[in-house]
């Protein structure tokens, strides 16, 4: 594997991916998650700011 890919995958490994409520999917790095989630779709509004909300991505009908 190239350091390329070997940054990526590191990256990729520390993240957890997250449906709220309301059916929205966040990425998130653990780290800026403040606790240990229980129930995913209890993310607070602070955390979601630290999370890349995938719609902005790859578009609601995604």
């Amino acid at each position: 594997m190239s350091m390329r890919g070997e940054i990526i995958s590191g990256e990729y490994q520390k993240m957890v991916w997250v449906h709220d409520k309301n059916g929205k999917e966040y990425a998130c790095y653990v780290n800026d998650l403040k606790k240990n989630l229980k129930n995913k779709e209890d993310l607070s509004d602070e955390e979601k700011q630290q999370c890349l909300d995938l719609s902005q991505v790859v578009g609601e009908s995604w």
